[in-house]
């Protein structure tokens, strides 16, 4: 038995040097930008750059707008299969993951064939227009992730029952989805949402062939040009997809120690 308890150790040690070790020498590197001493001038730089804030801000815009419309998208739908339509459930489940076996290249040049400024719908014409199409291709990505959050905390809930009760209550259909089930969904939709939001802030793909100001680009852009800033802005995006699955777990936590709404 304690011979499995020091292997078990040792496996969990091994695998946690192998993901901490390179974390800490970026961290190491990121304080070395003044000659003989560590310092934070290396993320001094980084938040003076106005590149920096304006990127960040666009890609935090993005990633609130991406978690809304997902989240307007993705509950009524598992809502509705799951109450009406648990037939269709396989074929729904099939196509959110096609984003995950699809690359994001070849989504992006698809949608740019459809939606350049020669065809019927032009949204590469203008600025608003491609920066919806960013938004959708985020929502492409990020629905795998957020439909299984959402389909997740609905199996914990009786759908039937609570829409049962809310019309025999007179309750309407807009009623029933945003004061029965969203509530009792919100850690799924939570969940998906801080994993949508750690997605969109690294995405690299989509923003740089929109020709987005996103922040995944200014990361290339700092990373082929400058030395010790490219490792402040990894520990800094580190940081926050650590911070967006800790919410996560938090959330979880406190979802489970609620009772359900009727």
């Amino acid at each position: 038995m304690k011979a499995q308890r020091l292997g078990a150790w040792i496996a969990i040690a091994i695998g946690a040097s192998y993901f901490i070790v390179p974390l800490l020498g970026t961290l190491e590197f990121s304080l070395r930008m003044r000659r003989g001493e560590y310092s934070f001038d290396a993320y001094q730089s980084v938040f003076a750059d106005m590149q920096f804030r304006e990127t960040f801000s666009y890609s935090m815009l993005m990633a609130l707008l991406t978690i809304i419309f997902g989240m307007l998208l993705v509950v009524p739908t598992a809502y509705w299969v799951r109450l009406r339509l648990p037939q269709v459930r396989p074929i729904v489940e099939f196509v959110t993951l096609l984003p995950l076996v699809i690359p994001a290249i070849v989504i992006v040049f698809g949608y740019l064939r459809l939606y350049n400024s020669s065809s019927v719908l032009p949204l590469t014409g203008s600025t608003t227009g491609t920066n919806s199409l960013l938004m959708f291709s985020y929502m492409t990505l990020s629905l795998p992730y957020m439909y299984r959050a959402v389909d997740t905390a609905m199996r914990a809930i009786d759908v039937r029952t609570l829409t049962e009760a809310a019309e025999s209550l007179g309750a309407k259909w807009p009623t029933i989805l945003f004061r029965c089930i969203f509530p009792n969904v919100m850690s799924g939709v939570l969940s998906g949402a801080f994993i949508t939001f750690a997605i969109v802030m690294g995405e690299f793909t989509m923003a740089a062939l929109l020709n987005r100001p996103a922040f995944g680009p200014y990361l290339q852009l700092v990373g082929a040009n400058k030395a010790y800033e490219p490792s402040a802005l990894a520990v800094i995006a580190f940081a926050i997809t650590w911070l967006s699955m800790g919410l996560i777990q938090l959330v979880s936590r406190f979802q489970k120690s609620a009772p359900a709404k009727a």
